[in-house]
């Protein structure tokens, strides 16, 4: 998709309002953005604007000036977190800029703002209040919706699409790869015999047919694992996330703070290979003598194994407790030469 990077772009909200997000580990968010440079900070996951306000205003008072770069692929959430953003946050030493597009689209959204270096950068992965709780979204499956599922409504593939029309094998590998269903070829072979399905508890009511008794007993909703791999699939979540993550890394100017929310296994999985591999330094193998590769890091893990939310967190947002945050900081190379 093309992004929308100008201040003054509009973006139009739809009738019925959006609850907002809970932002998830504000305070560790904002002391580890707070001590950045000076400099934009890209908030890659914009949402209804948490942890964006709470971080410009922390800036604010540290460094006498913030400037935000606000992406959100959703235009809803993007048209809320503008509207809170540009009331809270008055004063003349503060920038804002909005982006609607994927957080990989990010990069060449700065270079249209002529931005070339940032200060920090947030990525808050996953699925918001502010979609679960809209059944017209479609992304719930205790809620009668329709099958949908994109976070922006832009784009042409829904759920329905992949639903109705993708092959059993297709189903089948999207529901093993993103959601680690084990009954992913049950579930797929099940769908395709009841098409068409047109609405979430439509769809998620074959899903538990499809689940062994014992099993359906077990855990959480049986259809979790499924309604996350279509999400993932409708949104190319993984994808996005994949090419993000190094491509942001390489905009942070040295002192510069990645930091990632991720609330499972296989976004976690990404994050920490990609901050292993841009902290690590030689790569020669272990029996050579001597280093010849010459390879120095050119980050620092600041949170290298993730941190969770506690248990009074815990308690007040019970989404919250699946989330894992990871940090990495640039560092100078000369310092490791």
């Amino acid at each position: 998709m093309s992004p929308s990077w100008l201040a003054g772009t509009d973006v139009l909200m739809t009738d019925e309002p959006l609850r907002a997000h809970v932002p998830v580990l504000l305070d560790r968010v904002v002391e580890l953005l707070v001590d950045a440079p000076s400099g934009p900070i890209v908030d890659g996951t914009l949402g209804a604007g948490g942890h964006a306000a709470a971080v410009l205003a922390a800036r604010l008072e540290r460094h006498g000036q913030a400037h935000l770069v606000g992406v959100d692929r959703d235009a809803d959430a993007l048209a809320l977190a503008r509207a809170r953003l540009e009331e809270e946050i008055v004063a003349d030493a503060v920038a804002l800029d909005w982006v609607h597009g994927r957080f990989d689209d990010a990069p060449e959204a700065l270079d249209g703002l002529g931005i070339g270096e940032v200060a920090g950068v947030l990525l808050d992965l996953g699925i918001s209040s502010m979609h679960v709780d809209r059944a017209e979204r479609g992304f719930s499956y205790r809620k009668d919706g329709p099958l949908d599922m994109r976070m922006d409504r832009d784009q042409a593939l829904t759920a329905a699409d992949i639903v109705n029309e993708w092959p059993a094998e297709e189903l089948e590998r999207i529901l093993r790869e993103y959601g680690e269903e084990p009954h992913a070829r049950r579930i797929a072979r099940a769908v395709v015999e009841q098409r068409p399905l047109k609405t979430t508890t439509q769809f998620a009511a074959v899903v538990r047919a499809a689940i062994p008794a014992a099993a359906r007993r077990r855990g959480s909703h049986p259809a979790t694992r499924t309604f996350q791999a279509l999400r993932i699939a409708v949104n190319s979540e993984l994808d996005a996330l994949a090419a993000a993550l190094p491509a942001l890394q390489d905009r942070l100017m040295i002192g510069g703070v990645m930091v990632v929310l991720s609330y499972h296994s296989l976004e976690d999985r990404l994050v920490k290979r990609s901050f292993a591999d841009a902290a690590a330094g030689c790569i020669c193998p272990p029996e050579l003598p001597v280093c010849t590769c010459g390879r120095v890091p050119n980050f620092e893990h600041v949170v290298r194994r993730p941190e969770r939310v506690h248990a009074v967190e815990a308690e007040a947002n019970p989404r919250s407790t699946a989330a894992r945050l990871r940090a990495i900081r640039r560092i100078d190379r000369q310092d490791h030469a």
